[in-house]
């Protein structure tokens, strides 16, 4: 007959061969180090992709804003007396309109309230554009205030576009971390 002891000892060593082939089984180690570096991967080609949305659509409302200032100074026309243009062109709020929204975010891109706005401007003596009117008042005769009397002051019209821009992969990426809405501003001299 075996004894307690015996049995246990047995047992013991059965484990210990067990727990030694277990130990030195290598099958599976690979597939534990793939999904290991697959998270890691997959992390960074989520923030990849949403980066890249964020920067496309941003350039998207730059052009945008770019074109509705250009399509301001094409449809009001300084030379057949069109300025002030926020009161004297007609066709200043549909020109704008139709340009604001010709990029492939369509109608996603607005006008911000206010926009497009006018005023006007003269340089100062740093070289940076400085409000000296409003267009609903006669403008100034120099800028004299800017510090160059010797200047006129010009027309120019503003343009503030707004994009609610969200993350495609919300929580996930640092995407989530940039502003929004994506707002971009252009100025052009109407005369």
């Amino acid at each position: 007959m075996i004894s307690y002891k015996e049995k246990l000892l047995a047992s013991i060593t059965r484990l210990n061969k067990r727990l030694t082939a277990i130990s030195s089984d290598q099958r599976g180690v690979s597939a534990i180090e793939f999904a290991v570096f697959a998270g890691i991967l997959s992390f960074g080609l989520l923030n990849v992709a949403d980066i890249t949305v964020y920067i496309y659509k941003r350039m998207q409302v730059e052009n945008a804003t770019e074109m509705a200032v250009q399509a301001a100074w094409k449809a009001c026309d300084w030379t057949l007396g069109y300025t002030p243009a926020t009161t004297k062109c007609s066709g200043l709020t549909s020109a704008v309109t139709s340009a604001v929204h010709s990029t492939t975010l369509g109608t996603y891109v607005s006008l911000q309230t206010g926009s497009p706005s006018e005023a006007y401007y003269c340089l100062n003596s740093s070289g940076a554009l400085q409000n000296v009117g409003a267009v609903s008042s006669p403008p100034p005769t120099d800028c004299s205030t800017t510090g160059n009397a010797g200047q006129q002051p010009s027309d120019y019209i503003q343009i503030t576009t707004t994009y609610s821009y969200a993350p495609m992969f919300p929580g996930v990426t640092v995407a989530g971390a940039f502003t929004t809405p994506i707002v971009r501003t252009g100025m052009m001299r109407l005369q």
